[in-house]
């Protein structure tokens, strides 16, 4: 059985970036998801390949539709460039799926 977070995890890998064929989370774009199981809450901090992303708002709520999974009533969305995204941050698995390596 999948715990919160992995189900979490599993709708993040629906969420695309129209302007990348490849999911945010396998992009490294979700730096954190906390749960509050209590609370039945979610915040999923993400960040975006560029401060200018045109699709910043769809993206972001791409995200929060996401993180609406069973137990979860709440989530908040916290988008940061702190660290700021760059090549480095994606994982070596997607780097060699996309031939980047």
């Amino acid at each position: 059985m999948l715990t919160i977070r992995d189900e979490i995890i599993k709708q993040l890998q629906e969420v695309y970036d129209p302007e990348i064929s490849i999911n945010i989370f396998d992009l490294g774009l979700v730096y954190d998801i906390q749960i509050n199981e209590e609370e039945r809450s979610a915040e999923i901090t993400h960040t975006l390949t560029s401060a200018f992303c045109g699709f910043a708002d769809v993206i972001a709520e791409d995200i929060r539709k996401a993180g609406y999974v069973d137990g979860i009533d709440n989530v908040t969305i916290v988008t940061t460039f702190d660290p700021p995204f760059s090549m480095d941050m994606v994982p070596e698995e997607t780097k060699l799926i996309l031939g980047w390596l």
